[in-house]
This record gives structure tokens, C-alpha cells and sequence, in this order.
């Protein structure tokens, strides 16, 4: 995944602490990364709801949804008074280094959510699936759920790169000059299910007529 530099962990300096002075303004900004990008749960979804809520606890889930929203409407960041996002967020009025505002940002950072340098903090616009040690600290009803989630998953990507793989031997059938109901039996024998291999043979034949008709030469048999 790209990596931001690494984020400035939110702790008292060194010598004496001048106390819980304001923080200015901060500034939003996404963090991409392609592959959590593409598979990766948007804050605001069942996913992150069921399962990382009792990981990340309330305030951080509660503090990347509304981020999610802000980047919504400002893709390109924004610049948000900490005071009133606390107060927004239910984290009573404080914006010091120290606060539960900050706390709660620190807390997303720790878990690669969110990288903060500064004033500048940068955020997972989609959250990566638990780990397999976060998995294990759900309770087992939670890990149940996740898990059976994932097996219905797989069956999807299964199924998908079914349906691709038949589409494909639908087209060539079609070619070599068999017909559409020749070429869903073919499917059907070679153990393809019979809606997946109807559906292949109704694009696939789509397909092969729009070929045609550009190159200006009849279907033929390959006619519905």
C-alpha cells in the first residue's frame, strides 16, 4: 500500500507541557491507495459497522464517517476547526493536543486509518477487511458472521469467474459456426449451471450479431 510519511504520534513534548493549548485549524485530505481503494469498506457500511466498530471503538468509526462525508463534498480537502468537529462529534469542546478529539485521531492512525503530520491529516477514504488477529479479538458471534461473510464472498468471485469463463467459450462456439442452442448444450455438458450458461449464450450471441452486422456479412444460424 502507499505509504504517507509516517504519521507524528500525538504525545506530550519533551521538558515542561505548556497545557491543553488550541489547535488551529486542521486539514483534511484523502489518503488513496489503489488496492484498499478497490476493496476496501466505505466507513459508512454494514462492514465497518458490525465489524470495525468493536475493533476500533465508536469516536474513530464516528470520526471517519464524518471525514467520508466532508471528502464527499470537498474531494480535494478541506479545513476543519478541531473545536467544532469535537463538539460535532460529541467529544465535548476541547481542541488541545492532548484532547479526545486528538486522542481519537491518534487512535485511527495507529491502525493505518488515518496519517497525521501536523496539522495535516491524511484519511483512508475506505477501510481495508480485519486482519486475521483482529478477526480473533471479536467476539464469536461477530467471527461467525465475519466468516460466513466471507465465504459468500468467495462464492461470488467463484461464480463471476465462472460466468466470464463460459461467455468466452460461448463467443468461440459461435464462431466456428454453431448455433446458440447448440452452443448452450455444449455448456450445459460441460457442467456450466443452466442459468450461467444461458445468460453466456445470450451475450455471446448478442455479440456475435453486432459483429457482424459492422463487418456487413449475415448471421446466419447465429440468428435468436
Amino acid at each position: 500500500m502507499n505509504e504517507p510519511p509516517r504519521p507524528t504520534s500525538i504525545r506530550p513534548s519533551s521538558g515542561s507541557d505548556p497545557g491543553p493549548a488550541p489547535l488551529g485549524p486542521i486539514v483534511i485530505e484523502a489518503w488513496p491507495d489503489p488496492v484498499v481503494d478497490q476493496l476496501g469498506h466505505d466507513p459508512r457500511s454494514s462492514y465497518v459497522e458490525q465489524f470495525w466498530l468493536p475493533v476500533l471503538g465508536p469516536s474513530s468509526v464516528w470520526l471517519l464517517r464524518r471525514l467520508s462525508i466532508e471528502l464527499d463534498h470537498r474531494p480535494s480537502g478541506c479545513s476543519l476547526d478541531p473545536a467544532q468537529l469535537a463538539a460535532d462529534l460529541g467529544l465535548g469542546t476541547g481542541a488541545g493536543r492532548h484532547s479526545p478529539l486528538m486522542r481519537t485521531i491518534d487512535r485511527c492512525c495507529r491502525f493505518g486509518l488515518a496519517a497525521r503530520s501536523d496539522d495535516l491529516v491524511r484519511v483512508r477514504r475506505r477501510l481495508p477487511p480485519l486482519t486475521r488477529g483482529q478477526v480473533a479479538r471479536l467476539t464469536p458471534s461477530l467471527q461467525l458472521r465475519h466468516q460466513e461473510l466471507q465465504d459468500s464472498a468467495t462464492d461470488r468471485h467463484v461464480r463471476a469467474a465462472q460466468a466470464a469463463r463460459a461467455k468466452r467459450l460461448a463467443l468461440t462456439l459461435l464462431e466456428i459456426g454453431e448455433n446458440p442452442e447448440a452452443t448452450e448444450r455444449h455448456l450445459h455438458l460441460w457442467r456450466y449451471e443452466p442459468d450461467i450458461a444461458r445468460s453466456a449464450t445470450q451475450w455471446a450471441t448478442d455479440r456475435h450479431r453486432a459483429a457482424a452486422v459492422a463487418a456487413g456479412t449475415p448471421t446466419g444460424d447465429t440468428a435468436a
